[in-house]
């Protein structure tokens, strides 16, 4: 499969990739190689990397799951890349979902005021979102990504054999950021990911490519995310409350995918109210997104708690919370203000 190029860097498919990577390492002749993954890749995917890479590498391994992404695993990252002798001409590999990438990121980004890192995305989410544009960082408490910066990896490498490590509701996770981006960008993208059940394993990787090359082409325009780059955020105002709110309240917390299908849901009836976006495209968006996750229960009291969450998000300016809301399919507005009972309203309309 052919590559994308960015701006800065190229996003390499398959096993060309490893070939590229390979090449890469030769012709910038690194002091050391450090890779980063959690439990869980370690165990699935590291293993299947390392027959890959004819590279001597160090192997930093730190605990999986979002709770861990945070300044105190950093200081460990940190730690152990000074005590293993890592300098400003090291290589940082990060190997994982999306909490390794962004995380290794920002610890490549600020070890010795920069160091260059590549990512390996091995989750569905990491390899169309999380991985791509350059936003590195971690949470503050259950906060989602308020410590960060924008920086690129020097490659990065899809391969979608990892994908067959992970469980199902991980799989259907990065599904979200897909339909999120034919909502926001194609119409054509939109239609063609309603009719999932019918795809093969080739399609998929044909999805997985055209999702990138959509997010890239938003990213390119606006890397700092001051314009067009904020449409990213359609369903993520709400979708981090909802999931910043499920880590800290609920037994079960939802998957970043699931809070942010919910928080589309809720956006395009914010649109509907807002923007006159059509309800019968409304309804389309919710009836093809609980195809395939399923509808959560939200008493009164958890709403409440739930908004209170929002005057964190990273969008909000003097005070104001903005909103990415769709007057049609593939035509965001973004830096919308929405009264607090349309919110209540929307809820009403995901519950009914």
């Amino acid at each position: 499969m052919k590559e994308i190029k960015t701006k800065e860097y190229t996003i390499y498919f398959g096993e060309d990739g490893y070939k590229y990577l390979s090449e890469w390492i030769n012709k910038e002749k690194y002091s050391k190689i450090f890779l980063i993954s959690d439990t869980n890749t370690h165990e699935c995917c590291v293993y299947t990397f390392l027959q890959k890479f004819p590279f001597e590498v160090e192997i930093i391994e730190v605990e999986a799951g979002e709770e861990n992404k945070n300044l105190e695993t950093c200081i460990s990252l940190w730690n152990a890349l000074s005590d293993l002798g890592a300098d400003r001409k090291s290589l940082l590999i990060n190997i994982g979902g999306g909490v390794i990438t962004d995380m290794g990121g920002f610890v490549a980004s600020t070890f010795k005021r920069g160091i260059d890192f590549i990512n390996i995305p091995t989750t569905l989410l990491a390899m169309v979102d999380a991985s791509i544009g350059g936003k590195t960082g971690v949470d503050l408490g259950v906060l989602k990504n308020q410590v960060g910066i924008i920086n690129n990896p020097k490659l990065l490498l899809i391969d979608i054999n990892y994908l067959n490590t992970l469980p199902k509701e991980e799989f259907r996770s990065g599904l979200a950021e897909m339909f999120k981006h034919g909502l926001i960008q194609s119409s054509f993208y939109w239609e063609k990911m309603k009719h999932l059940d019918t795809f093969t394993t080739e399609n998929l990787e044909e999805i997985i490519f055209e999702s990138i090359e959509i997010k890239n082409k938003i990213v390119s325009e606006d890397p700092k995310e001051q314009n067009i780059r904020k449409i990213l955020n359609f369903g993520h105002t709400l979708g981090h409350a909802i999931e910043s709110y499920s880590i800290k309240h609920r037994e079960k917390r939802l998957l970043h995918g699931e809070a942010v299908v919910i928080g589309m849901i809720l956006a395009s009836f914010l649109s509907y109210k807002t923007l006159d976006f059509p309800m019968s495209k409304l309804n389309e968006i919710k009836k093809t997104l609980l195809e395939y996750f399923p509808k959560e229960n939200f008493t009164s009291a958890e709403i409440d708690k739930i908004l209170k969450f929002l005057k964190y998000d990273k969008k909000n300016a003097y005070g104001h919370i903005y909103f990415v809301l769709l007057k049609d399919i593939a035509t965001p507005i973004w830096n919308i203000e929405v009264e607090e009972s349309v919110i209540y309203e929307a809820f009403d309309y995901y519950l009914e």
